[in-house]
This record gives C-alpha cells, structure tokens and sequence, in this order.
C-alpha cells in the first residue's frame, strides 16, 4: 500500500458524474453514474486510490430500443432515461438497479465480471433513486423515494416486493424544503441501519443528511452531516456512497453541482463519532487529506481524450467499449449504426443523415465527450463534400440551448454556418424547444469542403462561456459571439462536445470527420 497526502484533490474526474454509488471488491473501487439518455448507459468507473478513475464498463448498450429511445418520430428521452443506479456485490455477483424515467421502470442488471456480460431483468414497482441492501439475515431491501423515503422487502428472486410487504415510510423531510430527501443510500454497519440523502432545507441550499436505526423499519434519527460548497459558488456537496478502504479508513463520494460542467464527483473523508458519521471536519470539506493506493503505480487510461478513429470497432483490448468507438464516446441517443461508416486506415468516421429534422437537438448519431472543469477545448477536421442541400455538419457543444460551427449547404454552396439556440427562460428549469433551429449569427462561404473547427469552453467558477474558431494554415480565427452555456433540468446533463450531421431538406447526405483532438485546462 502506498499513502500520500495530496494538495487539492477536489473534484474528482473534473467533469460530469453524478449521483454516484460506490464500492470496493477486494483492492478495486467501483463507481456507477447517471448516464440518462447517453448510449452506451450506466457506466462504471474503476480506481485503486478513490481519487483517479478509468472506464471499467457499460452495463447496457441499448436500454429498451423504444422510439424515444431511438429518436423516432421526433421523440426523444431527452432529461429522462437511467438515473441514480445502486452498485452492490453480493455472493460473487454485481447488481445494479436503477429507473429509466422515460419508461418508468425499474431495472436490475447482474453480472459476475464487472466487464459483463449483464443479465437484464425488472423488479415490479418504480424506485426513484434507490438502493438496495443485502442484509446478513438472508433479506433484500430496498429505499427510495422524494420528500417520504420508503422502505420496501423485496422477494428473494428480487423480482418485486415481498409476500404481505406493507409499504412503509421511514423518514420524511419538512413540506417546506424546496428538495425533498431523496438520492438514498442505504447500509448496514456494525449491526445499525444507516440511510444517507440528499436534499435541500428551506432557505438553504443541498446538503448531506444521515440517519440511523436498530432495525430496517426504523425509527431513525439524525440529521444534516454535510453543508459546504468548498468555496464554490454556494454549491452544496451531497448524494453519493460511502465507502471503506482496505485498511479500515472511510470516505464518502457526493456530488456537487458545477454549473453547465455538470455535476462532478467530490471525496470527503468520513469519521466515526458515537457510531454515527462525521463527514471531513465537522461537516466541512478538507482541501487535502491522506489517500491509500491498493495499486500505487498503476497507469489509469484517460476518461476524455482525442482520437485519430484508427482504432478496430471490434478490438478485444476494450478500446472500443462504445459501439466500436472507444469508451470515451458515448451517442445522444441509441445511435443507428447503419448510418455509421468507420475506416480504420484513412482515420475517418463518416455519418449518413437518415431523416429530416429541424434541428440539432433531433439529430440522431450526434457522438459526444464530456467537457472538463475548469476548462477544454476540441478541435475535428470536417469533410463536408458529402452535404446535400439544407444539410448541417460539425462541431457542438451540446445542451438544451446549444452551440455550434459548422458546414451548411444553400443554393448548392457550402458556408461556415455558426449558431445558437437562445432560450430567455433564465431558470434552471428551462424550456423544451425541440422544434425550433437555432439562431444563425456567421454565414461564410466556403472555397474548399474540407475544414478544421475549434470548440473552446471555460468553467471556471461557473464562467460557462463558450466560442467557436476555424483552423487554416496553423491559425486560429475566432468565428461569432461568445456563447453562454447554462445547466438546465430539461436535459439535466452536463455540456458535452458533439460531433453530429442532420438534414432540414431532404435524408442521405454525409459528412466525414477526422483527427479528433482534446485538450484540458
């Protein structure tokens, strides 16, 4: 084992990956995500220290294959789809459950190899933000729940509640609280119950809150554990897994809202006080603390990354977890693979439009990477010989009211099109505009189908700014107005860089990409 005490360890992964559940199996950390409506879902990081983190897994590539999910008819699961999956290792096997809120089911996947494959079943009944416990007396519980936590015994098939299970209600938060406690997270630990949520008091903002009870049932008693923003914002720290490391030591993994980054994981260190737990100091995050390392020279694979598309799409070395694209990629929505040409020797990955939609939002295919805080940029070459008329192509990044650069064809030439989707709506809550374009601000034209795009994105302190530029002869020319990027519920994701192609017009126009190039902060 290798300790270290390291200065700023805060935030973890530096992007996108909330509502994380965590465990350890033997020397390995395991962590699952909300992934919603990006495929391939639910996926599972791997660590050796809780601090580095590297893709172990997709659970699913394709959850149900509905219309919504598969961008059918204009339909889409935007803001919906897998959320807040419980991880548990019980018996030699993984189990996650989690809920898709666009089919209202509760899932459950299993599998004795982290790696997969996944066996995919349902659990009767719809458990918003569960989580599952296997106790030592043989029984299978579950919690979940908003503003009233319920209790629930599930058969031991786990297909759904117990024989004469009588639903049972065993924390309520306040009616005032503009959160309710949800985001449960349920264990049992020297022979106590312990039930730990998020939410959000009144006049406050989120916070950690944990109770404990002698038995499953309750009574439980407790409180707020947790209310710091480590400086940042006025942004609480809350919901996630707790976790203990080889050696006895203990941390919690929450989450903390980042503004349009998204929501980015954040360690704490956890004490014991009169069995009950002590999150950091007294409640407040430490900048830095000890870490263990069960693996200290291991070499962790990047989360984000460029790509020069020359990887197989079956490789069997994991490089291409997601769809034959590496693991880092994930699509929009289910993607139609037959609309995808990948050619390994000249670096290419070319996309066929195969309907006409109106707008970014509703084009399918769109391959995307998490942005990173405090700031990224990215950087693809087009091909846009293969654009039809009213055809777009290029580089986004992608949200509610997105951004974008990119090649149009009008009147038979191609433009340098630059554009952004405004939504006025100035609350977190947004508004669904999934038939409207977006505004178009540079129409250039262009001499030549090839081009080189730029996507610049600054985080810092909730920044969340964005500008576009085009690459000729090794410089960078700025192309429109900086753009203001903004975390909505109404696709409730962080901001992601989005490589897409969709047709207004008429379907079967192409656009190819090459030479993939990301860069942090």
């Amino acid at each position: 084992m290798s300790q270290t005490n390291q200065p700023s360890i805060n935030p973890i992964t530096s992007m996108d990956y909330p509502d994380v559940d965590v465990i350890r199996v033997g020397d390995t950390y395991y962590m699952v995500s909300t992934t919603m409506y990006f495929m391939p879902g639910c996926e599972i990081l791997r660590s050796f220290d809780l601090v580095h983190w590297e893709h172990a897994a997709y659970v699913y590539e394709r959850l149900d294959s509905t219309p919504a999910q598969r961008m059918e008819d204009g339909a889409n699961i935007y803001g919906q789809g897998m959320w807040a999956a419980s991880l548990r290792y019980h018996e030699g096997v993984f189990h996650i459950v989690f809920v898709a809120n666009d089919t209202h089911k509760t899932y459950l996947f299993r599998s004795g190899d982290i790696r997969g494959p996944w066996e995919k079943s349902e659990i009767e009944g719809f458990y918003h933000d569960n989580s599952l416990l296997f106790d030592d007396d043989g029984k299978v519980y579950i919690v979940s729940g908003n503003r009233e936590i319920h209790l629930t015994q599930l058969k031991d098939d786990l297909t759904g509640p117990a024989e004469g299970w009588e639903d049972t209600v065993i924390v309520r938060d306040a009616a005032d609280a503009p959160l309710g406690y949800e985001g449960a997270h349920f264990y049992k630990i020297g022979g106590k119950y312990y039930l730990f949520l998020i939410h959000i008091p009144k006049n406050g903002r989120r916070t950690e809150g944990c109770f404990v009870a002698d038995r499953p049932e309750g009574p439980y008693t407790g409180g707020d554990i947790c209310d710091d923003d480590r400086g940042y914002c006025g942004s609480g720290c809350a919901q996630g897994g707790i976790v203990q490391t080889p050696e006895g030591a203990w941390y919690a993994m929450l989450f903390q809202d980042s503004g349009a980054v998204g929501r980015i994981p954040i360690l704490i260190p956890m004490t014991w006080q009169d069995g009950f737990p002590v999150l950091g100091d007294a409640g407040k995050i430490p900048e830095s603390f000890d870490i263990t390392s069960t693996r200290p020279d291991y070499q962790y694979a990047p989360l984000t990354g460029s790509d020069d598309f020359r990887n197989a799409p079956d490789a069997a070395d994991g490089s291409a977890d997601s769809f034959g694209f590496r693991s880092r990629w994930q699509f929009n929505h289910e993607p139609d693979l037959s609309l995808i040409t990948r050619d390994p020797a000249k670096g290419t990955v070319t996309f066929r439009t195969g309907n006409v939609v109106k707008n970014l939002v509703q084009a399918k295919n769109t391959l995307t990477q998490r942005t990173t805080y405090p700031g990224c940029s990215a950087r693809v070459t087009l091909d846009a010989a293969g654009l039809q008329e009213g055809d777009y192509a290029g580089l986004c990044l992608l949200e509610s009211a997105y951004a974008f650069l990119g090649v149009t064809r009008r009147g038979g030439q191609l433009y340098l099109v630059r554009a952004d989707r405004i939504i006025e709506d100035p609350s977190i809550w947004g508004i669904r505009k999934d038939e409207e374009p977006a505004a178009e601000s540079v129409l250039e034209p262009l001499t030549e189908s090839c081009v080189t795009l730029e996507a610049h994105a600054d985080f810092t302190m909730m920044k969340d700014e964005a500008w576009f530029a085009i690459v000729k002869d090794g410089a960078s020319r700025q192309i429109g107005d900086v753009s203001k990027l903004r975390f909505r519920l109404d696709h409730f994701t962080g901001v992601r860089f989005g490589l897409f192609a969709f047709s207004t017009k008429q379907a079967g126009g192409s656009a190819a990409f090459s030479d993939f190039r990301y860069e942090g902060v």
